[in-house]
């Protein structure tokens, strides 16, 4: 398991050009929720009728948007935790096996992991939070345990030579340190959640993968398109607002 982080000699984006992918995606994305273009454009593929939904694309994109923000927030709440907990000094035993167990959740096909929570949580959104938050964590962990390991030693040395207790070297030195490799995990995180939560409508969990779903069982390419491009544009969207927040690494 690696982690997300940007490929020396890359420099990172520019402040306009960030501006500019944190605009244009959540534009497009709006385009083709509230307007019959993006129907119009897929018609040939759906025997030249505009492909329809039960409910409006607006809806549908404020439920899955909803089940990816809610796993994620729950993600944070364990991963990084989790990270500075496995990172600190002899503990590095630990941090294998909690970086093995966290990786578990990407060698497991989305649709098990979803089919073996469902005898528990029954269907509808708990199942596919499950699988959320399972994918989710993978990226968020490794990249927080990355980060912290990658800052520099002799930071740490001065801010305890300057009287910091673990803490607070912990909360002013090493967590604003590590933020840009932690943040590109939660953007990593966040995208991964946005494809793997279509998933969740075979279960009944609802969002963009209903039209995906009701394509494939009506052998419907313009509708199952209809599902994959909105779900494609809020993803770039979610990763643009994200870059916005998050800061650049040196």
């Amino acid at each position: 398991m690696t982690a997300a982080v940007p490929m020396p000699g890359v420099r990172p984006r520019r402040p306009a050009a960030r501006l500019l992918n944190a605009l244009i995606w959540p534009a497009l994305l709006l385009i083709g929720l509230f307007t019959p273009l993006l129907p119009r454009l897929l018609a040939p593929l759906s025997a030249g009728v505009p492909p329809t939904t039960d409910s409006p694309l607006w809806q549908l994109t404020l439920v899955h948007l909803a089940l990816v923000l809610g796993a994620e927030v729950i993600v944070l709440a364990i991963g990084v935790p989790l990270a500075v907990y496995v990172t600190r000094p002899g503990r590095a035993a630990l941090m294998q096996l909690a970086e093995a167990v966290t990786g578990l959740g990407q060698t497991v096909p989305t649709i098990a992991v979803l089919a073996l929570a469902v005898p528990a949580l029954g269907f509808g959104t708990g199942p596919t939070v499950v699988g959320l938050i399972l994918y989710g964590l993978v990226p968020v962990v490794s990249n927080g345990v990355a980060g912290l390991l990658g800052v520099d030693r002799a930071v740490q040395d001065a801010a305890q030579g300057m009287g910091m207790s673990s803490w607070q070297r912990l909360t002013r030195v090493e967590l604003p340190l590590s933020l840009p490799v932690l943040s590109a995990g939660i953007r990593t995180s966040t995208v991964y959640n946005v494809g793997t939560a279509t998933i969740g409508a075979a279960l009944g969990a609802g969002g963009l993968g209903e039209p995906i779903i009701n394509g494939l069982s009506q052998q419907n390419t313009g509708l199952v398109l209809l599902g994959a491009v909105l779900a494609g544009l809020l993803a770039l969207s979610l990763d643009g607002l994200l870059g916005l927040l998050t800061p650049e690494q040196r």
